[in-house]
């Protein structure tokens, strides 16, 4: 890797931990500079700014979400366990997406550069919907938004309880049973 390739790399990776902990307004470009063990003038150089640094940091982490975790709308409880697992392995993930949507999106889509994939996941739950997998009465938009938060119940912006990689296999095991029947059973179709 090449020195500018690999200061980038490492700005990238001291502002995701620097914006997952602080959130955009609480981080501290002399930190990531410290942290990335590069001058701030780099930084500015290659991001701009510290808003464009979270722009590159957030779509970096967007598409790896989207990337390690694939829809299979015939199997949204599946779908559902697989997004548990990765947010409780990847929890900055959830807490970079927690930061823009308080800090920058209020409301409506949180990334409009996912709009493709959005559009990919919503035609395969139509699909599944058409047959039979999937309750045809429910929207499918409504469907992937509730089975991202249900999937998200024990994620780092939980209300309740977040989980943790050392919690006990059988708390981790009892969650990922509940979450998949509860998905299983709010989706599947009246018969």
């Amino acid at each position: 890797m090449k020195d500018g390739q690999a200061t980038r790399r490492r700005l990238l990776d001291a502002a995701a931990e620097e914006f997952a902990t602080h959130g955009i307004a609480g981080a501290r470009v002399d930190r990531i500079s410290a942290n990335a063990r590069a001058n701030k003038a780099q930084l500015y150089a290659y991001y701009g700014n510290k808003d464009g640094l979270f722009e590159a940091v957030f779509a970096e982490h967007a598409d790896r979400i989207v990337d390690t975790v694939p829809m299979t709308a015939e199997d949204l409880p599946g779908y559902a366990v697989r997004l548990y697992d990765a947010c409780l392995l990847q929890p900055e993930l959830v807490r970079l997406a927690a930061w823009a949507r308080l800090e920058r999106v209020p409301t409506g889509h949180l990334v409009s550069t996912m709009e493709e994939q959005t559009e990919v996941k919503l035609g395969a739950i139509a699909a599944a919907q058409r047959t039979g997998h999937v309750d045809p009465e429910l929207d499918p938009a409504d469907v992937l938004s509730i089975v991202t938060a249900m999937a998200l119940t024990w994620s780092p912006v939980s209300l309740l309880h977040a989980a943790a990689p050392a919690d006990p296999v059988a708390d981790h095991d009892r969650r990922r049973a509940a979450l998949a029947a509860t998905v299983r059973r709010a989706f599947s179709p009246s018969r």
